[in-house]
């Protein structure tokens, strides 16, 4: 059993729960809707977010029906955003599967993640609490602003360190935030330990996000993106931001030229990658991580021993671990 099924082991009846609220949630007499959904839901992912959401409410009292909607609610958006982003970067293949744009179109696509993040919206108003619903849908903007400064950001060869992570806190960490947030509102946490608990959730999501950026240094087709495909679109990311900041002045020039192309090669993209790898951008982003890793564990320390500060620790030493 991996790391992350014996951190859901204890509440796997919790999980069950959530997946038929989810299915129930999705539920239309729309057989084209069904077949979608059907398609979407054939292959369960981690679903660390909604397990955030349980064990936040878990540390501050028990999970309840609102906890189980608030988890539903939040998974169906990142699911919707998902949809929406194989749309919009024309990815046809997500982690060696189909795409709902790749089998279907990008109108279904686009029309099915409206669905899920209506759904979503369903899911908070069960729970009756308005700063869950307020939570949720912050969160969209949140994602929506994240998304729109990277583009801009491509399009102005923005290459800086501080506007990526306002990017990645935006874009990703904001999500893991209000994981957290909502399981603590669902339980109806003090608002000290809540904001603690938002506080460990972002160095988590910018620990996922900065993962996710190194695998695209690398040669593994199993992550479900070719190796260069950031960079291909011209996104810079940690390491390669560092390089540019340490490397060889003659280089950094040169690579940096190439960043202003609207279209790069393999040979320049592989460039690219090695000159990163090579002037230890890697190890920048792993010490980033580390760091953050840190500052998690300093968070949770408030909260005492506990099995689920345990699973809390765990889950941030998954993110910065894993291997896809």
């Amino acid at each position: 059993m991996d790391k992350l099924s014996t951190i859901q082991q204890p509440i796997q009846n919790e999980l069950e729960s959530l997946n038929m609220t989810i299915r129930a949630a999705l539920q239309t007499d729309s057989d084209l809707m069904n077949s979608v959904v059907d398609y979407y839901l054939g292959v369960k992912g981690k679903q660390i977010r909604p397990l955030l959401v349980m064990l936040s409410a878990s540390l501050c009292g028990s999970i309840n029906e609102s906890t189980i909607n608030a988890a539903a609610g939040i998974e169906l958006l990142h699911n919707a955003s998902l949809i929406h982003d194989d749309v919009v970067d024309e990815s046809l293949q997500r982690r060696g599967r189909k795409t709902v744009n790749g089998v279907w179109d990008n109108r279904i696509a686009v029309l099915v993640g409206d669905y899920f993040v209506s759904c979503a919206l369903k899911c908070a108003v069960k729970t009756g609490m308005i700063s869950i619903v307020d939570t949720l849908g912050t969160l969209g903007r949140e994602l929506a602003r994240g998304e729109i400064d990277q583009i801009s950001n491509v399009e102005h060869h923005l290459i800086d360190e501080q506007a990526y992570f306002d990017v990645i806190r935006q874009k990703t960490a904001s999500l893991f935030v209000s994981c957290m947030q909502m399981g603590a509102l669902s339980v109806s946490a003090p608002l000290e330990v809540t904001h603690k608990l938002m506080t460990f959730g972002e160095k988590l999501g910018l620990c996922f996000q900065i993962k996710d950026d190194i695998f695209d240094y690398y040669e593994d087709t199993s992550i479900g993106k070719p190796t260069g495909n950031d960079i291909r679109e011209g996104k810079v990311t940690l390491p390669l931001l560092y390089a540019l900041q340490h490397g060889n002045k003659d280089e950094v020039v040169f690579m940096s030229e190439l960043l202003k192309k609207n279209v790069l090669s393999a040979d320049e993209v592989n460039s690219l990658i090695m000159f990163a790898r090579d002037n230890g951008g890697i190890q920048y982003a792993e010490n980033v991580m580390e760091h953050l890793r840190n500052e998690g564990y300093e968070v949770l320390s408030s909260f005492g021993d506990t099995p689920i500060t345990a699973s809390l620790k765990s889950i941030l030493d998954y993110t910065i671990e894993r291997k896809k």
